[in-house]
């Protein structure tokens, strides 16, 4: 009974004893909370393949389709020691937050991309399968995506920086399992270049959202609402105020048929590109 009593008296005082007290933050308080880890997420062995259809229709009633897409990706054998990484970070000074996806680095090549894709158009009624577009060893190392709000306007503003270079593309019309007659190019590498036009093994920056802002929306004018994707002019508040630089390099073109010589186009090379203003408006 004298142990039943002391673990009742002991209870009592733990029941009975005070809560801290619990202090409401304040919006302004809670807004200086940052964090710090993001999310990271990791594709290894990803594989996807189906039947779905996308369409584009014009407004005289022709249309462009592409359809039963499929792609796989081989890795290197350790799972998240490459990872994509997901952030949240403040924006430039007055802009709004940003949500960051930041591509694999992938210094060693080891994940490669296959995939490949059906299209064919129709039109006056009549509907033409057009071949396959193939791509092998499709390799990303670095850049990635950026979104947030517009400065200006609806809709949302996006970045984007690429380092991509793919093993062979493919433009096949007998179908994706027949190479025997196609338009190959071979060894293609987009990137970031120097002044010299040199590849410099950085992304090229197609867009930022402070410096150079990418938006997709839609606008109205007296047709009605149409969809709208644009960069804008580079801006010199929030950066140097000129367009980055980027590459493009093709090691080999050629032109395959059954029965008759390769045709072999050479390479082709743009040492500088930039990218000052675009503004494309989808009729309705």
């Amino acid at each position: 009974m004298r142990a039943a009593r002391a673990c009742l008296l002991m209870l009592s005082a733990a029941v009975c004893a005070p809560a801290p007290a619990m202090e409401a933050l304040s919006d302004a308080a809670l807004s200086t909370v940052r964090g710090r880890d993001g999310v990271s997420f990791d594709l290894n062995g990803f594989a996807m393949s189906g039947d779905a259809r996308v369409t584009y229709t014009t407004p005289i009633g022709s249309s462009l389709y592409v359809e039963k897409f499929s792609a796989a990706r081989s890795d290197n054998p350790l799972p998240f020691s490459d990872p994509y990484k997901l952030d949240i970070v403040a924006g430039a000074p007055g802009l709004a937050d940003v949500i960051n996806i930041a591509f694999p680095l992938n210094v060693n090549a080891d994940q490669r991309w296959q995939a490949a894709y059906d299209w064919g158009v129709t039109a006056d009624g009549v509907t033409r399968e057009q071949g396959s577009v193939v791509v092998k060893d499709l390799v990303f190392s670095g850049g990635g995506l950026q979104f947030s709000t517009p400065q200006v306007n609806d809709g949302v503003a996006f970045g984007a920086a690429l380092r991509m270079d793919i093993g062979q593309l493919s433009f096949q019309p007998r179908g994706r399992t027949d190479a025997t007659e196609a338009m190959v190019l071979s060894g293609v590498h987009i990137g970031g270049v120097d002044g010299n036009g040199v590849f410099n093994n950085t992304p090229w920056m197609l867009a930022n959202v402070a410096s150079q802002p990418a938006v997709i929306n839609a606008l109205t004018d007296e047709t009605g609402p149409r969809l709208h994707i644009g960069i804008d002019w580079p801006d010199a508040r929030y950066g140097s105020g000129v367009a980055p630089a980027g590459g493009i390099v093709v090691d080999n073109i050629s032109f395959v048929s059954p029965g008759q010589a390769t045709v072999d186009l050479g390479s082709s090379r743009i040492g500088s590109i930039q990218i000052q203003y675009l503004d494309i408006k989808f009729k309705h």
